[in-house]
């Protein structure tokens, strides 16, 4: 978020606006998803997006530090493979299911332990960019069911672990030599 910004500039609290949206280029996802947990509590976590930084990175390990991620799935694209493995040992100390998939979309799905559902739509990468980002938030429990439901199937038939593809590139590597 750009110092001069505050969240609520942009949103309100959940319980008061079950639907909103917002475009600008002050907000970033990390910004969305801490406020998110601030309101819900400890909740699991999907996250779907094309690529991702070391900078959103570093982000996401001091949101899951704070102890209110319960569960992190990670889905990102096949064709940000090369810069997802040269983050590969980060990603993996961050969070432990990470999927590549043919995937352009960039969605965030919030679960919290009391049942609170929280489905937010983004044009934005988990990378930092100063770049106008459209964002759409809502609290209604059928768009959250009806979104999981495809980042679940993405993740079970259309997707492979992260940590397969690597230790499977370890495996091919140590056998050439």
């Amino acid at each position: 978020m750009k110092r001069s910004a505050s969240i609520s500039d942009y949103l309100k609290p959940l319980a008061d606006t079950p639907n909103q949206a917002y475009l600008t280029n002050a907000l970033q996802v990390a910004d969305v998803l801490e406020w998110i947990l601030q309101q819900v509590g400890k909740a699991k976590v999907w996250q779907t997006s094309f690529s991702i930084s070391e900078e959103f990175l570093r982000r996401l390990f001091f949101i899951e530090k704070g102890g209110k991620v319960l569960e992190f799935n990670l889905v990102l694209d096949h064709k940000a493979t090369n810069k997802t493995l040269k983050l590969w040992s980060f990603i993996c100390q961050v969070m432990k299911r990470t999927y590549l998939a043919d995937n352009h979309s960039k969605i965030l799905l919030v679960e919290s332990e009391a049942g609170d559902t929280i489905s937010v739509v983004t044009s934005q990468n988990l990378t930092r960019g100063n770049r106008h980002e459209s964002t759409f938030i809502s609290t209604d429990k059928a768009i959250f069911a009806a979104l999981h439901g495809q980042v679940t199937d993405l993740i079970r038939n259309h997707s492979v672990p992260l940590n397969d593809l690597f230790a499977q590139r370890l495996t091919q590597n140590g056998a050439n030599d």
